[in-house]
Parts: structure tokens; C-alpha cells; sequence
């Protein structure tokens, strides 16, 4: 109204009510509360990788069962086939073949294993280690020579094509995250048309320092101490923590992606590019056949590679991180806002601003960038430390019961032994599985020390859990 007395303005009132950072910080900040786990057993890499071959070999061997069946049971008077499988349209080069790329895995945890003891015991071991690897070359070279002469140049690719695609991403990835001033003279060469984008010097090269990396023992995976909240460098040590998880994170992924579709190409897919045209099987079982195994591959790869202990760790990284909330413009108008600060540890609730947008602070210490879209899918994967093992669980229930119902409808006698050989194998891995749901449960629901304690807080799962991680 004229000459009626004005409020303060949403501007002046939202200064006028913003408290200072020391204030802030000092007074809201409540502790993140960490949970003591117990030490879980977890198998050693060399019994891990026994147990997935020798799941592998059953589900190639299931996978030729349902190609050359035959119908032997029927009458004498109408014989279809004097046995249950067509073994004379089997090609055993090629089974050979398969069983060795199968075992590359084992056959390389069983050559890097140090051996302790006497100097004749370290030759001996050595002396076994080369005899293993000449052997496995030497198979390799005559299944690929017998293979060559049976088959066509057609079918001779698909024995390849992972390893092909492998070094096409490996190619791809390097490129885009290696080193950034030859990978700008390659954008520019291509761009004037001087030049291919990957010459073939540049291809070895980087194929050569994959091929490094790969034969490499596996870099340790980053340690986590509570920080104390006292420091300015806190938020900035948090930050460089989550970093490292991430990339060791996402290498645990790749790794599991790869051989999980690695060694499903390998069972289901391959031994079907070399059946004969005249030859009938079942398609939609065999591909169906290919699905689990690919899924079984996949769980068994992730339960071994992402521990309880490594999914702890990266629980506690995930807990001091912290996660912001995009609000839209116009809500929260007269609420106390501040400018986000890297060096800032921000309490549960704090409203700031980022890159001209107003973010909510939603955990109970946030240190993360509000526009980062990998801190926020970071804390939303980890923030609950079971979502890992429960999407695990998930999957592998979903597959058993699918099986146990396609078992109670099967009507031929292969369908009844394939489900039944793999059924077997899946119940062990749902077992481990269960299990640390279970007692991660019980050991998660009882907070027992928190990130301002004198000491810092570790779970009793630090020591060593046979992948070379531990967590403090």
C-alpha cells in the first residue's frame, strides 16, 4: 500500500538469516557411524578359478548334449542311434580348443603364484610353471592347425572375435584416455586428412601396454581412515578418495563384464558356428542355455571380485561423500543459502548454490560436487552397503526358480540333465551368497564406532581377503 511500511526484501532476509560456516559446520556436523563386519571366508584365487572352469567344462559339456542328442531309446526294430550323443559329428579339435581358452584363467593364477621354500623347490616350481605353459601352447597350436583344415576361413573368425573386439575397445579406450597430447595429433591428423586415426605402430603400441597391464599384478585397492573433520584438506582427501575407488571399481567391472561374456561365448555360442547345416538342435534352448550361463558367469565373477569387505570399504567412502539434491528455481526462497565451497565438509540440510542452481544437502557429511553426476551415482550404489549383494541375490534366485520351474515342465531326457547339472552349480553359489546376506545383516544393523572416535574406525574385516585389499 502507498505510504504503508515495506518488509524486508527475500534477498535481505535470506542474508540476514545465513549463519557462518564455522557456525555451520561446527554445529550440525553429527558423526558418521560405521558398522564392525566379521571376516567372511572367501576363496583363494586359485580354488576360485578351479570352480569356475570346472563350471565352465559342465556347462560346455550340457551344451553339447543338447546338439547331438540322439533318441537311443528307441525299439531295436527302429534303432535312431546306438548311443545318447552323436559323437561322430563332434569336432574334438575344436572341444580342445574350447577347454584351453577356458583355462587361461586357472592356467595363469597357477604360473603367478610365488612359491616360498628352498632354492630346489623354486626350480621345480618354475621348471612345472614353463612345462604347463608349453604345454597349453603347443594344444593350442595344434587344435588351431587341425581347425584350420577342416573349416572355412568363415568359421575360422568366430574362434577370434572376443579377442578381436577386446582390442578394438582396449584400442578405443586408450586412446580416448591415454595420453592427451598424442591423442590430440592423432584428432588433428585425421581431421586434415593427412594421416589414419590409429596407425599401426600406434595400434601395437597401445595393444603392447594392455597386454602389460593385463599379465600386471592387480594394483592394491585404496585403503579408508575415518578423516578427522577438523582439517581443511578433509573434504579434498575424501574426494581423492572416492577417485581411486571409482577407477578401481570400474576396472573390477570391466573385468567381470569381459569374462563373463568371454567365457559364455566360448560355452554356448561357439560350439553352435561349427555345426553342420544338416544338423537340427534345439535354437531357443541352446540360446536359452547361453543366457544362464552368461548370468551364472557374471554372479560368480562379482561375488568373488566385490567381496563384503571391498563393498564395505567403498560404504564408507560413500558415507563421507555425501550426496546433493538439485532443487528447482523459486523453492526455498526465504531459507538461508550459501556458495558451495570445495574445502567445505556441509552438514545434512544446507542449502547452497552451484553453478547457478540451488542444491540440497541430503547426507549426513557432503563433500561431493552437486554438479558431478558420477559422486551422486557413487553414493547412490554404495551409501547402502547390502544394494550390491541383494541385486546379486536377486539375480541368482530369479535364475534358479526359473530353472526348478522349466525342470518341472521338461519332457526330454537332455532338458532334465542340463537343468539338473547346473541347478547343482547354481545352489552352491546362491549358498555363499545367502549366507553373507545374512550375517551382513545382523552386523549392519548394530552401529558400533563413529568417524570422531580417537582412533580411527575399521571393521574387524581388515586383514588381507585373499585379493590384496584391505580396509582400515
Amino acid at each position: 500500500m502507498p505510504g504503508g511500511r515495506r518488509g524486508p526484501s527475500r534477498q535481505q532476509l535470506s542474508r540476514s538469516a545465513l549463519p557462518s560456516l564455522q557456525t555451520l559446520v561446527g554445529a550440525n556436523l553429527k558423526p558418521v557411524r560405521h558398522s564392525k563386519i566379521p571376516e567372511l571366508p572367501l576363496d583363494s584365487s586359485l580354488l576360485f578359478e578351479l570352480l569356475l572352469f570346472l563350471y565352465l567344462l559342465v556347462a560346455l559339456f550340457v551344451q553339447y548334449i543338447n546338439i547331438y542328442r540322439t533318441v537311443w531309446w528307441y525299439p531295436y526294430s527302429h534303432p535312431a542311434a546306438s548311443t545318447s550323443l552323436n559323437f561322430h559329428l563332434m569336432d574334438y579339435h575344436l572341444a580342445i580348443f574350447i577347454t584351453v581358452m577356458l583355462a587361461r584363467r586357472l592356467v595363469w593364477t597357477i604360473v603367478s603364484e610365488r612359491g616360498t621354500g628352498s632354492l630346489v623347490r623354486s626350480a621345480l616350481l618354475i621348471t612345472a610353471r614353463l612345462f604347463l605353459l608349453t604345454l597349453c601352447g603347443w594344444v593350442l597350436c595344434w587344435t588351431l592347425v587341425n581347425l584350420c583344415r577342416n573349416h572355412s576361413v568363415l568359421n575360422l573368425l568366430f574362434l577370434g572375435y572376443p579377442h578381436a573386439a577386446a582390442a578394438a575397445v582396449v584400442t578405443s579406450d586408450c586412446g580416448y584416455h591415454g595420453d592427451q597430447g598424442q591423442q590430440g595429433d592423432f584428432v588433428a591428423a585425421a581431421a586434415a586428412g593427412e594421416a589414419p586415426f590409429f596407425r599401426p605402430r600406434d595400434f601395437l603400441f597401445l595393444l603392447r601396454e594392455n597386454l602389460r597391464q593385463q599379465f600386471a599384478s592387480p594394483p592394491l585397492a585404496p585403503t579408508h581412515t575415518c578423516p578427522p573433520h577438523t582439517h581443511s584438506h578433509t573434504a579434498e582427501l575424501i574426494r581423492g578418495e572416492v577417485e581411486e575407488l571409482k577407477e578401481d571399481f570400474n576396472r573390477r567391472i570391466k573385468e567381470v563384464l569381459f569374462n563373463s561374456l568371454f567365457s559364455a561365448y566360448y560355452v554356448a555360442f561357439l560350439p553352435l558356428c561349427f555345426v553342420k547345416s544338416t544338423q537340427y538342435y534345439d535354437m531357443r534352448w541352446s540360446c536359452e542355455h547361453l543366457i544362464m550361463v552368461w548370468i551364472n558367469a557374471f554372479v560368480m565373477l562379482m561375488s568373488q571380485l566385490l567381496p563384503p569387505s571391498y563393498c564395505d570399504l567403498l560404504h564408507r567412502s560413500a558415507g563421507h561423500l555425501g550426496r546433493w539434491q538439485k532443487l528447482e528455481h523459486g523453492s526455498y526462497s526465504n531459507a538461508p543459502q550459501h556458495v558451495w565451497s570445495d574445502s567445505t565438509i556441509w552438514p545434512q540440510g544446507v542449502l547452497v548454490r552451484h553453478s547457478r542452481s540451488l542444491y540440497k544437502a541430503m547426507g549426513t557429511y557432503n563433500v561431493a560436487l552437486p554438479s558431478d553426476i558420477s559422486h551422486s551415482r557413487f553414493y547412490f550404489l554404495f551409501h547402502k552397503p547390502l544394494r550390491i549383494l541383494n541385486l546379486l541375490i536377486w539375480i541368482e534366485s530369479s535364475v534358479v526358480l526359473y530353472q526348478l520351474y522349466s525342470l518341472l515342465r521338461s519332457e526330454r531326457w537332455n532338458h532334465t540333465l542340463s537343468l539338473g547339472l547346473i541347478l547343482f552349480c547354481n545352489y552352491y553359489v546362491l549358498f555363499k551368497l545367502l549366507r553373507d546376506r545374512i550375517v551382513l545383516g545382523k552386523a549392519y544393523s548394530f552401529p558400533s564406532c563413529s568417524s570422531t572416535s580417537s582412533s580411527p574406525c575399521s571393521s574387524s574385516s581388515s586383514s588381507s581377503n585373499g585379493l590384496g585389499l584391505k580396509s582400515q
